[in-house]
């Protein structure tokens, strides 16, 4: 609930959640909703928060590939297939068969598949060998991530349970001082109405005396 404006677009916020009561009474919470879905109906942003910053630049750390494959998603062309060219074997064709040339180029292409056929084997054999120790320590590395990620989330929560209480008890205090204060001031009217009451009491007796007090008079004049 807001309360009257000090200044033009400031507000004091006189809602105290923990101390309020009736929240949820039938038809609270949807007069809350309607309440806010009419100020984001009538509420229009008329300035632009970030126009401070530069426009930004999406296509700065594009590639000449990435670019490609972007013209080629908004074409909505079908992904190249994966070309097994380089992998394969072939003979001369028929009318190579005698040529020396396109057969040392044949076996020149075998020698590179056994090479890279050997590499891959090699590396089979050092990731057997040394695999497991770098798995293990990239498992503790992701331990210790999580920890830390965990001992952060933990103080975060602290940080807002804190703030929750700092905030329940501050409002619970001036909820409790808003009661007494209220309580004093409809004791204080209460005495008021009282005292106004006795007031025009003594001054109809009052006017009764000083009417009574005339015929006295006017009774003695005439006696």
């Amino acid at each position: 609930m807001a309360g009257t404006s000090l200044v033009a677009g400031d507000a004091v916020v006189d809602a105290l959640p923990y101390f309020d009561q009736g929240y949820d009474a039938p038809g609270v919470r949807e007069a809350a909703a309607a309440l806010v879905e009419e100020e984001t109906r009538r509420y229009r942003p008329t300035k632009n928060y970030l126009s401070y910053l530069p426009t930004p630049d999406y296509s700065a750390f594009e590639t000449e590939i990435m670019r490609n494959e972007f013209e080629r998603l908004s074409a909505r062309q079908p992904l190249e297939l994966l070309s097994m060219k380089r992998y394969e074997l072939p003979a001369p064709s028929s009318g190579q068969r005698n040529d020396i040339t396109a057969w040392q180029e044949c076996v020149n292409n075998s020698m590179a598949q056994l090479e890279h056929q050997a590499v891959r084997i090699e590396n089979l054999e050092i990731m057997s060998q040394h695999g497991c120790n770098a798995w293990r320590v990239y498992n503790e590395n992701l331990v210790r991530m999580i920890e830390s990620a965990q001992k952060d989330l933990q103080k975060l929560r602290k940080r807002i349970q804190d703030l929750n209480w700092q905030r329940k008890n501050s409002q619970l205090t001036s909820g409790a001082k808003l009661r007494e204060m209220e309580s004093t001031w409809v004791s204080l009217v209460s005495k008021n109405y009282e005292i106004e009451r006795a007031i025009v009491q003594l001054e109809n007796e009052i006017n009764q005396l000083k009417q009574r007090d005339g015929e006295n008079k006017e009774n003695i004049e005439n006696y």
